[in-house]
């Protein structure tokens, strides 16, 4: 009986994956409104009405991309700028975990960044509270490696915009690269060069001579 009922909840858990997992390719090409939970359904070899078993609303599959979206990035970035790093070990790392998820998760970084840019109506309550503190923990590192003359003085919160642009819009600006890339689509080797190119242009703007190395 135990068994049974485990099988039955690994299985739901595998096809909700599965959903969202193509929720949040449709959402990224089509907005929240634009995004038809009847083509979701069918893509995945569901019924709209199977589908919405799991899912009752669009918005209720809207929420549980952007969690899973949300859950992967906080995970890759909550350990990252530690006060007792060294400034520029913490900067690469923080442009790679970025670059990372852009390349590994270019449709979730979309539809995040679809959301934001309408205003963030759906899902604003929810970067209040958890990425909001994680971004103000960053910068109070990064404001401590100032008052100790470890990295030159900026402000350190558009400091953290201008990484997250640079490094988000290999993900949500793709497309126009690939234009002008000529190419199909972004390589490792587009991103190894981004990666190289972004952390040499942070470091040699934040590092005093004496903290380089």
């Amino acid at each position: 009986m135990a068994s049974a009922k485990l099988r039955r909840v690994i299985n739901r858990d595998r096809l909700e994956a599965d959903i969202a997992t193509e929720a949040v390719r449709v959402f990224a090409e089509c907005g929240y409104e634009g995004a038809s939970v009847a083509t979701i359904a069918e893509n995945v070899g569901l019924s709209k009405q199977n589908l919405m078993y799991y899912f009752p609303t669009k918005q209720a599959l809207y929420q549980r991309v952007l969690d899973d979206v949300l859950d992967e990035w906080l995970a890759r970035m909550a350990n990252i700028a530690e006060p007792d790093g060294q400034p520029a070990e913490v900067l690469r790392a923080y442009i790679k975990a970025k670059l990372d998820f852009s390349r590994e998760h270019p449709w979730g970084s979309r539809v995040y960044a679809m959301e934001v840019i309408s205003g963030a109506p759906l899902y604003g309550e929810q970067i209040r509270e958890r990425v909001v503190p994680l971004v103000r923990k960053d910068i109070e590192v990064f404001e401590r490696w100032i008052a100790e003359g470890r990295i030159a003085p900026v402000n350190a919160t558009h400091l953290l915009f201008a990484i997250w642009a640079m490094t988000q819009s290999y993900a949500d600006f793709a497309a126009q690269m690939q234009l002008v890339l000529g190419a199909g689509q972004l390589t490792g080797a587009d991103f190894a060069d981004a990666e190289e190119t972004i952390t040499r242009l942070v470091i040699a703007a934040l590092m005093p001579a004496k903290a380089s190395g």
